[in-house]
Protein backbone atom coordinates (compact mmCIF):
# COMPACT_ATOMS: atom_id res chain seq x y z
CA UNK A 1 0.00 0.00 0.00
CA UNK A 2 1.44 3.22 -1.15
CA UNK A 3 1.81 6.56 0.55
CA UNK A 4 -0.63 8.13 -1.57
CA UNK A 5 -3.29 5.26 -0.76
CA UNK A 6 -2.11 5.65 3.28
CA UNK A 7 -3.29 9.30 3.26
CA UNK A 8 -6.11 8.87 1.55
CA UNK A 9 -7.51 6.24 3.31
CA UNK A 10 -6.73 8.85 6.48
CA UNK A 11 -8.71 11.95 5.01
CA UNK A 12 -11.89 9.26 3.88
CA UNK A 13 -11.32 8.27 8.09
CA UNK A 14 -11.55 12.05 8.97
CA UNK A 15 -14.39 12.83 6.76
CA UNK A 16 -16.59 10.26 8.44
CA UNK A 17 -15.45 11.22 12.07
CA UNK A 18 -16.76 14.59 11.19
CA UNK A 19 -19.60 13.71 9.99
CA UNK A 20 -20.05 11.56 13.03
CA UNK A 21 -19.74 14.31 15.22
CA UNK A 22 -21.90 16.35 12.64
CA UNK A 23 -19.36 18.77 11.92
CA UNK A 24 -19.40 20.63 8.96
CA UNK A 25 -16.57 18.50 6.17
CA UNK A 26 -15.59 21.06 4.06
CA UNK A 27 -12.03 21.74 5.80
CA UNK A 28 -11.40 17.36 6.11
CA UNK A 29 -12.17 17.61 2.30
CA UNK A 30 -10.24 19.90 1.23
CA UNK A 31 -7.17 18.63 3.03
CA UNK A 32 -7.26 15.55 2.47
CA UNK A 33 -7.34 16.10 -1.15
CA UNK A 34 -4.00 18.20 -1.06
CA UNK A 35 -2.28 15.64 1.17
CA UNK A 36 -3.30 12.80 -1.18
CA UNK A 37 -2.34 14.98 -4.21
CA UNK A 38 0.56 15.57 -2.30
CA UNK A 39 1.61 11.95 -1.65
CA UNK A 40 1.12 10.99 -5.06
CA UNK A 41 2.56 13.45 -6.95
CA UNK A 42 5.14 15.12 -4.80
CA UNK A 43 4.76 18.23 -5.96
CA UNK A 44 3.23 21.36 -3.69
CA UNK A 45 2.26 23.36 -6.46
CA UNK A 46 0.65 20.23 -7.84
CA UNK A 47 -1.27 19.60 -4.92
CA UNK A 48 -2.84 23.01 -4.59
CA UNK A 49 -3.97 23.07 -8.53
CA UNK A 50 -5.81 19.19 -7.71
CA UNK A 51 -7.88 20.69 -4.87
CA UNK A 52 -9.32 23.46 -7.03
CA UNK A 53 -9.38 20.25 -9.76
CA UNK A 54 -11.33 18.36 -7.53
CA UNK A 55 -14.00 20.88 -6.95
CA UNK A 56 -13.94 21.97 -10.59
CA UNK A 57 -14.43 18.02 -11.57
CA UNK A 58 -17.14 17.66 -8.95
CA UNK A 59 -19.42 20.67 -9.42
CA UNK A 60 -18.91 19.43 -14.01
CA UNK A 61 -20.21 16.26 -12.77
CA UNK A 62 -22.93 17.36 -10.42
CA UNK A 63 -24.03 20.55 -12.14
CA UNK A 64 -26.76 19.58 -13.77
CA UNK A 65 -28.56 19.01 -10.33
CA UNK A 66 -27.86 22.49 -9.62
CA UNK A 67 -30.02 23.51 -12.65
CA UNK A 68 -32.75 21.21 -11.72
CA UNK A 69 -33.17 23.24 -7.77
CA UNK A 70 -32.70 26.67 -9.47
CA UNK A 71 -35.35 25.82 -12.30
CA UNK A 72 -38.01 23.91 -9.52
CA UNK A 73 -37.15 26.73 -6.86
CA UNK A 74 -37.94 29.47 -9.17
CA UNK A 75 -40.93 28.03 -10.51
CA UNK A 76 -42.09 28.06 -6.50
CA UNK A 77 -41.11 31.66 -6.49
CA UNK A 78 -43.27 32.64 -9.49
CA UNK A 79 -46.39 30.28 -7.74
CA UNK A 80 -45.51 32.13 -4.23
CA UNK A 81 -45.90 35.11 -5.97
CA UNK A 82 -49.22 35.28 -6.96
CA UNK A 83 -50.58 32.71 -3.88
CA UNK A 84 -51.03 29.39 -6.33
CA UNK A 85 -49.21 27.38 -3.85
CA UNK A 86 -51.51 27.47 -0.80
CA UNK A 87 -54.75 27.33 -3.31
CA UNK A 88 -52.82 24.05 -5.04
CA UNK A 89 -52.84 22.03 -1.51
CA UNK A 90 -56.17 23.33 -0.10
CA UNK A 91 -58.85 21.24 -1.39
CA UNK A 92 -56.93 18.07 0.37
CA UNK A 93 -57.81 19.86 3.78
CA UNK A 94 -61.74 18.71 2.95
CA UNK A 95 -60.78 14.92 3.30
CA UNK A 96 -59.69 15.05 6.31
CA UNK A 97 -63.24 13.72 8.61
CA UNK A 98 -61.57 12.29 11.39
CA UNK A 99 -57.57 11.66 12.74
CA UNK A 100 -57.43 8.17 10.79
CA UNK A 101 -57.85 9.35 7.54
CA UNK A 102 -55.97 12.60 8.27
CA UNK A 103 -52.98 10.49 9.44
CA UNK A 104 -53.60 8.76 5.72
CA UNK A 105 -53.92 11.65 3.65
CA UNK A 106 -51.04 13.07 5.15
CA UNK A 107 -48.88 10.55 4.39
CA UNK A 108 -50.00 10.22 1.13
CA UNK A 109 -49.98 14.30 -0.05
CA UNK A 110 -46.73 14.82 1.87
CA UNK A 111 -44.98 12.21 -0.08
CA UNK A 112 -46.48 13.51 -3.47
CA UNK A 113 -45.63 16.73 -2.82
CA UNK A 114 -42.37 16.46 -1.11
CA UNK A 115 -41.22 13.81 -4.44
CA UNK A 116 -41.83 17.31 -6.85
CA UNK A 117 -41.22 20.43 -5.00
CA UNK A 118 -38.86 18.71 -1.95
CA UNK A 119 -39.91 18.10 1.58
CA UNK A 120 -39.32 21.45 3.29
CA UNK A 121 -41.18 23.69 0.57
CA UNK A 122 -43.28 21.15 0.69
CA UNK A 123 -43.77 21.27 4.12
CA UNK A 124 -44.47 25.20 4.47
CA UNK A 125 -47.51 24.48 2.25
CA UNK A 126 -48.46 21.46 4.18
CA UNK A 127 -48.24 22.97 7.47
CA UNK A 128 -50.04 26.31 6.30
CA UNK A 129 -53.16 24.50 5.12
CA UNK A 130 -53.12 21.04 5.96
CA UNK A 131 -51.58 20.41 9.11
CA UNK A 132 -54.11 22.96 11.34
CA UNK A 133 -57.22 20.89 9.36
CA UNK A 134 -55.59 17.42 10.42
CA UNK A 135 -55.30 18.83 13.94
CA UNK A 136 -58.90 19.98 14.44
CA UNK A 137 -60.51 16.29 13.52
CA UNK A 138 -58.27 15.04 15.68
CA UNK A 139 -55.03 13.78 15.03
CA UNK A 140 -52.39 14.65 17.82
CA UNK A 141 -49.55 17.03 16.89
CA UNK A 142 -46.92 14.38 17.82
CA UNK A 143 -48.91 12.13 15.38
CA UNK A 144 -48.78 15.01 12.44
CA UNK A 145 -44.98 15.16 13.26
CA UNK A 146 -44.79 11.57 13.01
CA UNK A 147 -46.03 11.15 9.61
CA UNK A 148 -44.53 14.25 8.11
CA UNK A 149 -40.85 13.42 8.69
CA UNK A 150 -41.51 9.58 7.59
CA UNK A 151 -43.58 10.73 4.47
CA UNK A 152 -41.52 13.58 3.15
CA UNK A 153 -38.36 14.11 5.52
CA UNK A 154 -37.48 10.01 4.74
CA UNK A 155 -39.81 8.28 2.04
CA UNK A 156 -39.77 11.07 -0.35
CA UNK A 157 -36.21 12.35 -0.95
CA UNK A 158 -34.58 8.88 0.40
CA UNK A 159 -35.67 7.88 -3.14
CA UNK A 160 -36.06 11.37 -5.14
CA UNK A 161 -37.00 9.49 -7.56
CA UNK A 162 -38.76 12.19 -10.05
CA UNK A 163 -36.23 14.94 -9.14
CA UNK A 164 -33.44 12.20 -9.33
CA UNK A 165 -30.96 14.20 -7.47
CA UNK A 166 -29.62 11.61 -4.97
CA UNK A 167 -29.67 9.00 -7.79
CA UNK A 168 -27.50 10.92 -9.74
CA UNK A 169 -25.13 12.09 -6.81
CA UNK A 170 -24.76 8.40 -5.94
CA UNK A 171 -24.40 7.10 -9.46
CA UNK A 172 -21.53 9.93 -9.50
CA UNK A 173 -19.57 7.41 -7.30
CA UNK A 174 -20.62 4.38 -8.00
CA UNK A 175 -20.63 4.35 -12.13
CA UNK A 176 -23.49 2.73 -13.36
CA UNK A 177 -26.79 4.79 -14.41
CA UNK A 178 -28.60 6.86 -12.08
CA UNK A 179 -31.98 5.30 -13.46
CA UNK A 180 -30.79 2.07 -12.05
CA UNK A 181 -30.65 3.20 -8.51
CA UNK A 182 -33.49 5.26 -8.74
CA UNK A 183 -35.46 2.36 -9.15
CA UNK A 184 -34.08 0.57 -6.25
CA UNK A 185 -34.31 2.94 -4.08
CA UNK A 186 -38.04 4.00 -4.72
CA UNK A 187 -38.91 0.04 -3.56
CA UNK A 188 -36.72 0.42 -0.45
CA UNK A 189 -37.79 3.48 0.39
CA UNK A 190 -40.99 2.45 -0.22
CA UNK A 191 -41.11 -1.00 2.18
CA UNK A 192 -39.07 1.58 4.79
CA UNK A 193 -41.73 4.53 4.63
CA UNK A 194 -45.07 1.87 4.92
CA UNK A 195 -43.37 -0.29 7.22
CA UNK A 196 -42.64 2.98 9.59
CA UNK A 197 -45.85 4.49 8.86
CA UNK A 198 -48.02 1.57 10.57
CA UNK A 199 -45.54 0.81 13.27
CA UNK A 200 -45.45 4.52 14.30
CA UNK A 201 -49.42 4.65 14.11
CA UNK A 202 -49.79 1.44 16.42
CA UNK A 203 -46.54 1.95 18.92
CA UNK A 204 -47.72 6.04 19.24
CA UNK A 205 -50.30 7.81 17.03
CA UNK A 206 -53.49 5.64 17.84
CA UNK A 207 -53.43 5.62 21.98
CA UNK A 208 -53.05 9.76 21.61
CA UNK A 209 -56.12 10.07 19.04
CA UNK A 210 -58.79 12.26 19.69
CA UNK A 211 -61.88 11.03 18.74
CA UNK A 212 -63.60 14.70 18.33
CA UNK A 213 -62.72 17.63 16.78
CA UNK A 214 -60.52 20.39 18.58
CA UNK A 215 -63.27 23.44 18.93
CA UNK A 216 -62.03 26.74 17.93
CA UNK A 217 -59.38 25.90 15.53
CA UNK A 218 -59.72 26.72 11.58
CA UNK A 219 -58.97 23.36 9.10
CA UNK A 220 -58.43 26.05 6.17
CA UNK A 221 -56.79 28.75 7.76
CA UNK A 222 -53.93 28.93 10.66
CA UNK A 223 -51.31 29.96 8.41
CA UNK A 224 -47.87 29.14 9.90
CA UNK A 225 -44.95 30.50 7.77
CA UNK A 226 -41.47 30.19 8.76
CA UNK A 227 -39.72 33.28 9.17
CA UNK A 228 -36.82 33.90 7.14
CA UNK A 229 -37.12 31.11 5.13
CA UNK A 230 -38.06 27.65 5.29
CA UNK A 231 -35.16 26.63 7.04
CA UNK A 232 -36.21 28.68 10.23
CA UNK A 233 -38.48 28.30 13.33
CA UNK A 234 -42.17 29.08 11.92
CA UNK A 235 -43.66 32.40 12.66
CA UNK A 236 -45.22 32.49 16.79
CA UNK A 237 -43.75 29.25 17.80
CA UNK A 238 -41.88 29.52 20.80
CA UNK A 239 -39.55 26.74 21.66
CA UNK A 240 -40.11 24.97 24.95
CA UNK A 241 -36.87 24.42 26.98
CA UNK A 242 -36.61 20.75 25.73
CA UNK A 243 -36.53 21.71 22.06
CA UNK A 244 -33.33 21.56 20.84
CA UNK A 245 -33.27 23.83 17.88
CA UNK A 246 -29.98 23.30 16.09
CA UNK A 247 -28.21 26.76 14.28
CA UNK A 248 -25.94 24.42 12.98
CA UNK A 249 -28.39 22.06 10.85
CA UNK A 250 -26.67 21.92 7.63
CA UNK A 251 -29.19 19.82 5.51
CA UNK A 252 -29.17 20.12 2.10
CA UNK A 253 -33.12 21.06 2.06
CA UNK A 254 -33.10 23.21 4.95
CA UNK A 255 -31.41 26.71 3.15
CA UNK A 256 -33.64 29.53 2.86
CA UNK A 257 -35.96 28.92 0.30
CA UNK A 258 -36.78 32.51 -2.16
CA UNK A 259 -40.07 34.18 -2.21
CA UNK A 260 -41.23 33.84 1.63
CA UNK A 261 -40.56 37.35 1.82
CA UNK A 262 -42.81 39.55 0.92
CA UNK A 263 -41.32 43.27 -0.64
CA UNK A 264 -44.78 44.47 -1.74
CA UNK A 265 -44.83 42.71 -5.26
CA UNK A 266 -46.80 39.88 -4.60
CA UNK A 267 -50.05 40.00 -6.92
CA UNK A 268 -53.12 39.15 -4.51
CA UNK A 269 -55.92 40.74 -6.87
CA UNK A 270 -56.27 38.15 -9.65
CA UNK A 271 -58.15 35.10 -8.01
CA UNK A 272 -58.83 33.37 -11.45
CA UNK A 273 -55.12 33.19 -12.80
CA UNK A 274 -54.35 31.88 -9.07
CA UNK A 275 -56.09 29.09 -9.76
CA UNK A 276 -55.95 27.97 -13.03
CA UNK A 277 -51.61 27.56 -11.78
CA UNK A 278 -52.64 25.84 -8.71
CA UNK A 279 -54.25 23.16 -11.30
CA UNK A 280 -51.85 23.98 -14.51
CA UNK A 281 -48.81 23.02 -12.19
CA UNK A 282 -50.06 20.22 -10.56
CA UNK A 283 -51.25 18.97 -13.99
CA UNK A 284 -48.42 19.31 -15.53
CA UNK A 285 -46.16 17.34 -12.97
CA UNK A 286 -48.45 14.50 -13.72
CA UNK A 287 -47.97 14.69 -17.37
CA UNK A 288 -44.24 14.31 -16.98
CA UNK A 289 -44.31 11.52 -14.21
CA UNK A 290 -46.44 9.88 -16.62
CA UNK A 291 -43.89 10.17 -19.55
CA UNK A 292 -41.63 9.08 -17.23
CA UNK A 293 -42.89 6.11 -15.96
CA UNK A 294 -43.89 5.01 -19.67
CA UNK A 295 -40.17 5.26 -20.80
CA UNK A 296 -38.72 3.87 -17.88
CA UNK A 297 -40.76 0.83 -18.05
CA UNK A 298 -42.14 0.33 -22.11
CA UNK A 299 -40.60 1.43 -25.54
CA UNK A 300 -43.50 3.71 -26.58
CA UNK A 301 -41.83 6.62 -25.98
CA UNK A 302 -37.74 7.65 -26.14
CA UNK A 303 -36.25 7.68 -23.02
CA UNK A 304 -32.51 7.60 -22.03
CA UNK A 305 -31.06 7.49 -18.40
CA UNK A 306 -31.03 10.51 -16.41
CA UNK A 307 -33.32 12.10 -18.49
CA UNK A 308 -36.03 12.39 -15.33
CA UNK A 309 -33.77 15.92 -14.15
CA UNK A 310 -33.58 17.81 -17.54
CA UNK A 311 -37.38 16.74 -17.60
CA UNK A 312 -38.74 17.85 -14.74
CA UNK A 313 -35.99 21.08 -14.80
CA UNK A 314 -37.28 21.81 -18.37
CA UNK A 315 -40.92 21.87 -17.42
CA UNK A 316 -40.29 23.66 -13.97
CA UNK A 317 -38.22 26.47 -16.57
CA UNK A 318 -40.91 26.86 -19.20
CA UNK A 319 -44.32 26.90 -15.62
CA UNK A 320 -41.74 29.40 -14.28
CA UNK A 321 -42.23 31.75 -17.33
CA UNK A 322 -45.64 30.99 -18.17
CA UNK A 323 -46.46 31.81 -14.73
CA UNK A 324 -44.35 35.26 -14.43
CA UNK A 325 -45.70 36.21 -17.98
CA UNK A 326 -49.32 35.38 -17.00
CA UNK A 327 -49.44 37.76 -13.70
CA UNK A 328 -46.85 40.20 -15.00
CA UNK A 329 -47.46 41.04 -18.40
CA UNK A 330 -45.33 43.91 -18.51
CA UNK A 331 -42.11 43.34 -15.85
CA UNK A 332 -42.36 39.33 -16.78
CA UNK A 333 -39.04 39.82 -18.38
CA UNK A 334 -37.12 41.46 -15.68
CA UNK A 335 -39.20 39.00 -12.85
CA UNK A 336 -37.89 35.55 -15.07
CA UNK A 337 -34.72 36.99 -14.34
CA UNK A 338 -34.54 37.62 -10.72
CA UNK A 339 -37.10 34.75 -9.83
CA UNK A 340 -34.12 32.38 -11.84
CA UNK A 341 -31.23 34.13 -10.13
CA UNK A 342 -32.94 33.18 -6.86
CA UNK A 343 -32.80 29.85 -7.58
CA UNK A 344 -29.40 29.41 -8.33
CA UNK A 345 -28.34 31.45 -4.97
CA UNK A 346 -30.31 28.97 -3.06
CA UNK A 347 -29.04 25.68 -5.28
CA UNK A 348 -25.48 26.97 -4.25
CA UNK A 349 -26.31 27.75 -0.80
CA UNK A 350 -28.09 23.96 -0.62
CA UNK A 351 -25.62 22.00 -2.60
CA UNK A 352 -22.43 23.61 -2.36
CA UNK A 353 -21.04 22.39 0.62
CA UNK A 354 -20.90 19.10 -1.79
CA UNK A 355 -18.68 19.84 -4.03
CA UNK A 356 -15.17 19.78 -1.81
CA UNK A 357 -16.65 16.48 -0.55
CA UNK A 358 -17.08 14.87 -4.05
CA UNK A 359 -13.87 15.95 -5.00
CA UNK A 360 -12.47 14.46 -2.35
CA UNK A 361 -13.68 11.03 -3.16
CA UNK A 362 -13.44 11.23 -6.62
CA UNK A 363 -9.80 11.69 -6.56
CA UNK A 364 -10.07 7.84 -5.89
CA UNK A 365 -11.97 7.16 -8.39
CA UNK A 366 -10.13 6.03 -11.59
CA UNK A 367 -12.65 7.76 -13.65
CA UNK A 368 -12.20 11.35 -12.39
CA UNK A 369 -8.40 10.67 -10.32
CA UNK A 370 -6.76 11.37 -13.76
CA UNK A 371 -8.03 14.79 -14.29
CA UNK A 372 -7.45 16.26 -10.64
CA UNK A 373 -3.94 14.80 -10.45
CA UNK A 374 -3.20 16.42 -13.65
CA UNK A 375 -2.25 13.29 -15.58
CA UNK A 376 -2.27 12.86 -18.92
CA UNK A 377 -5.06 11.97 -21.29
CA UNK A 378 -3.71 8.54 -21.92
CA UNK A 379 -2.70 7.92 -18.43
CA UNK A 380 -5.02 5.65 -15.83
CA UNK A 381 -5.71 7.19 -12.50
CA UNK A 382 -5.12 5.62 -9.28
CA UNK A 383 -7.82 3.76 -7.89
CA UNK A 384 -7.64 4.07 -3.90
CA UNK A 385 -10.55 3.37 -3.16
CA UNK A 386 -11.01 0.36 -5.34
CA UNK A 387 -7.50 -0.72 -4.48
CA UNK A 388 -7.95 -0.56 -0.57
CA UNK A 389 -11.02 -2.29 -0.42
CA UNK A 390 -9.16 -4.90 -3.10
CA UNK A 391 -6.92 -5.38 -0.21
CA UNK A 392 -9.33 -6.47 2.22
CA UNK A 393 -12.05 -8.18 -0.07
CA UNK A 394 -10.40 -11.52 1.77
CA UNK A 395 -11.49 -10.80 4.96
CA UNK A 396 -15.09 -9.83 3.79
CA UNK A 397 -17.57 -12.78 4.12
CA UNK A 398 -18.16 -13.61 0.98
CA UNK A 399 -22.30 -13.09 2.09
CA UNK A 400 -25.16 -10.29 0.51
CA UNK A 401 -26.89 -9.73 3.82
CA UNK A 402 -23.36 -8.82 5.14
CA UNK A 403 -22.48 -6.61 2.56
CA UNK A 404 -25.66 -5.01 2.30
CA UNK A 405 -26.26 -4.52 6.27
CA UNK A 406 -22.59 -3.33 6.09
CA UNK A 407 -23.49 -0.58 3.15
CA UNK A 408 -27.06 0.32 5.31
CA UNK A 409 -24.58 1.25 8.53
CA UNK A 410 -22.01 2.72 6.61
CA UNK A 411 -24.72 5.44 4.94
CA UNK A 412 -26.38 5.72 8.05
CA UNK A 413 -22.63 6.66 9.39
CA UNK A 414 -22.88 9.57 6.52
CA UNK A 415 -26.12 10.61 7.47
CA UNK A 416 -25.04 11.31 10.71
CA UNK A 417 -23.92 14.99 9.81
CA UNK A 418 -27.62 15.99 9.09
CA UNK A 419 -27.40 16.54 5.71
CA UNK A 420 -27.49 13.06 4.31
CA UNK A 421 -26.27 13.96 0.68
CA UNK A 422 -23.00 14.77 1.03
CA UNK A 423 -21.40 10.99 1.65
CA UNK A 424 -23.71 9.77 -1.56
CA UNK A 425 -20.40 9.66 -3.53
CA UNK A 426 -18.36 8.05 -1.16
CA UNK A 427 -21.00 5.46 -0.63
CA UNK A 428 -21.54 4.86 -4.50
CA UNK A 429 -18.15 4.21 -4.83
CA UNK A 430 -17.74 2.00 -2.03
CA UNK A 431 -21.04 -0.19 -3.63
CA UNK A 432 -19.11 -0.15 -6.95
CA UNK A 433 -15.91 -1.72 -4.99
CA UNK A 434 -18.06 -4.05 -2.65
CA UNK A 435 -20.34 -5.74 -5.01
CA UNK A 436 -18.54 -8.16 -7.08
CA UNK A 437 -17.44 -9.60 -3.35
CA UNK A 438 -20.79 -9.77 -2.49
CA UNK A 439 -22.48 -11.31 -5.41
CA UNK A 440 -25.00 -8.02 -5.13
CA UNK A 441 -25.05 -5.54 -8.23
CA UNK A 442 -23.70 -1.92 -7.64
CA UNK A 443 -26.92 -0.06 -7.86
CA UNK A 444 -28.61 -2.31 -5.24
CA UNK A 445 -25.56 -1.47 -2.84
CA UNK A 446 -26.03 2.17 -3.49
CA UNK A 447 -29.67 2.52 -3.10
CA UNK A 448 -29.65 0.64 0.23
CA UNK A 449 -26.57 3.21 1.87
CA UNK A 450 -28.42 6.33 -0.21
CA UNK A 451 -31.73 5.03 2.03
CA UNK A 452 -29.80 4.72 5.39
CA UNK A 453 -28.40 8.21 4.92
CA UNK A 454 -31.18 10.46 3.64
CA UNK A 455 -33.28 8.37 6.44
CA UNK A 456 -30.62 9.14 9.15
CA UNK A 457 -29.42 12.62 8.43
CA UNK A 458 -32.54 13.87 5.57
CA UNK A 459 -34.14 13.64 8.12
CA UNK A 460 -36.04 11.62 10.81
CA UNK A 461 -33.24 10.50 13.50
CA UNK A 462 -30.91 13.07 14.27
CA UNK A 463 -32.01 15.88 15.69
CA UNK A 464 -29.66 18.34 14.26
CA UNK A 465 -31.05 17.94 10.83
CA UNK A 466 -34.53 19.38 8.65
CA UNK A 467 -36.27 17.16 11.62
CA UNK A 468 -36.28 20.52 13.94
CA UNK A 469 -38.58 22.44 11.06
CA UNK A 470 -40.95 19.63 11.72
CA UNK A 471 -41.34 19.62 15.34
CA UNK A 472 -41.37 22.88 14.87
CA UNK A 473 -43.91 23.50 12.74
CA UNK A 474 -46.14 20.79 15.06
CA UNK A 475 -45.32 22.32 18.20
CA UNK A 476 -43.27 19.44 19.47
CA UNK A 477 -39.30 18.55 21.32
CA UNK A 478 -37.63 17.36 18.26
CA UNK A 479 -35.91 14.96 20.90
CA UNK A 480 -39.43 13.56 21.33
CA UNK A 481 -39.94 13.16 18.00
CA UNK A 482 -36.67 11.15 17.16
CA UNK A 483 -37.78 9.16 20.31
CA UNK A 484 -40.81 8.15 18.52
CA UNK A 485 -39.17 7.49 15.14
CA UNK A 486 -36.13 5.16 15.97
CA UNK A 487 -37.90 2.15 16.47
CA UNK A 488 -40.19 2.61 13.67
CA UNK A 489 -37.75 3.59 10.67
CA UNK A 490 -34.94 1.20 12.06
CA UNK A 491 -37.48 -1.53 11.43
CA UNK A 492 -38.28 -0.52 8.18
CA UNK A 493 -34.85 -0.01 7.35
CA UNK A 494 -33.92 -3.50 8.37
CA UNK A 495 -36.98 -5.28 6.87
CA UNK A 496 -36.05 -3.07 3.33
CA UNK A 497 -32.54 -4.17 3.88
CA UNK A 498 -33.45 -7.97 3.68
CA UNK A 499 -35.97 -7.26 0.78
CA UNK A 500 -33.57 -5.85 -1.30
CA UNK A 501 -31.42 -9.02 -1.05
CA UNK A 502 -34.23 -10.94 -1.65
CA UNK A 503 -35.56 -9.26 -4.59
CA UNK A 504 -32.49 -8.39 -6.38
Amino acid sequence: MGAAQIVFLIGLASLIVAMALRKNVMIPAVLATFATALAYSGSVPNAVMSVFRATITSGTALFEIFIVIASVTSMLAAMRAIGSDEVMVRPVSRWMVNGRVAYIVLFVFTYFLSLFFWPTPALALIGAVLLPAAIKVGLPPLGAAVVLAISGQGMSIASDYVIGLAPSISASGAGVPADDIADRALVISLIVGITAAVLAYFLTVRRRMRTEAVPGTDPIGGTVRPSGGVGGTPTGFTPGPHVAVSPTATDVLDEELPGFEDDGTRITDRPTLTRVWAIGVPAAFIAVLAYMLIGRFTDLVPWEDGAGASLVGGMAIILMALVTVTSRRSEALEFCATHFIDGLSYAFKAMGIILPVAGFVYIGIPDYSGAILGLADDTAGPAFLFDTVERVQPYIPDNGVFVALSMLFIGMAVGLDGSGWAGLPLTGGLAAALAPQSGMDTATLAAIAQNGATWTGGGTLVIWSSLVVVAGFCRIPVAELVRHLVVPVMAGLLLATGAAVVIW
